[in-house]
């Protein structure tokens, strides 16, 4: 699989956390997904600082947004426009944003960049908006990760058509998802269910919460994909194949760009009810990920 190396558009290079390198950049294979090398070179507070100011312009003209970042920092202008359109109705907005529910981890920045290079309208919940900005310039709309009350909860799920959540911990205590059509978990149930001894005493709580998500999901009525993935490894991806056998979620383990793929791909398949996939790397190659996620859709519905 041939990759093509680009530098990583300045504005997605200024946070530590995106990557572990100090100077990264990112190859677009033919999958579409991100492949990061690194430089030694140390980025300079001045470099971060020329990199802020020009990464918003670069990324529009790249990817064809409007200029839209506020001389006051704020995000897309968006609390303001939020605050003024507070009252309008729900059923009269266009849902077209795809709401990423942990932005702050490793795999919701994966979700995240996936997401812009497919130039989709992004919402994320996010502990530091600031931050947020810094990393994404204006193609995410970053909304306080803390929204448990109903009237928070709203105004996140404002012009949400899907959902993406990389980690647990949302859906249990999100309530009403109205609006929604589709919501994409990835969840780490299998592994936490296999743990054993010491082990098992550390991943509990995270046991507890994915299985608190995955009866949330299932019974709010939304159409779901529960994506139940390996042990999540900080590798590659895109240099492995798959294995969807029952099971291999439980003993395998799977690269963290490769499971956020495989969430953001999801999005192309909304599914009548919902259904629930295994998955770690393995042997098998995909071809078409639109046609293998539909037809496993279609025999979890013919089985209820």
């Amino acid at each position: 699989m041939a990759t093509c190396l680009l530098p990583l558009p300045p504005a997605l290079a200024v946070r530590p956390s995106l990557f572990s390198a100090d100077k990264a950049f990112v190859g677009i294979s033919s999958r579409g997904s991100f492949a990061a090398c690194c430089a030694k070179k140390k980025t300079s507070f001045v470099d971060q600082i020329l990199d802020y100011i020009e990464g918003g312009p670069k990324l529009r003209k790249w990817y064809g947004a409007a200029e839209l970042l506020p001389k006051d920092g704020s995000v897309l202008g968006a609390d303001a426009q939020e605050e003024e359109d507070t009252d309008s109705s729900d059923d009269d907005e266009v849902r077209d944003a795809v709401l990423v529910t942990d932005g702050d981890s490793d795999l919701g920045q994966m979700v995240i960049l996936s997401l812009i290079v497919k130039r989709a309208r992004v919402k994320a919940l996010v502990k530091d908006k600031r931050a947020a900005l810094e990393a994404f310039g204006t193609y995410v709309e970053s909304m306080p990760k803390d929204a448990s009350d109903g009237a928070s909860l709203r105004k996140v799920l404002r012009g949400v058509r899907s959902i993406i959540c990389p980690n647990e911990g949302f859906l249990c205590g999100a309530g009403s998802l109205k609006g929604v059509k589709h919501v994409i978990l990835l969840s780490q149930l299998s592994v936490y269910s296999s743990a054993s001894g010491i082990q098992s005493m550390f991943t509990g709580n995270a046991k507890k919460l994915a299985e608190q998500d995955e009866s949330a999901l299932i019974n709010s009525g939304v159409p779901y994909t529960i994506v139940r993935t390996g042990v999540l490894k900080n590798t590659p991806g895109g240099t492995q194949g798959f294995s969807f056998e029952k099971g291999c979620a439980a003993s395998g383990s799977i690269s963290k760009e490769d499971a956020a793929f495989i969430c953001v791909e999801a999005l192309d398949v909304v599914p009548q009810k919902g259904f629930v996939m295994e998955v770690a790397n393995g042997e098998e190659t995909v071809s078409n990920w639109k046609d293998l996620l539909a037809a496993m859709a279609g025999k979890s519905a013919s089985a209820m």
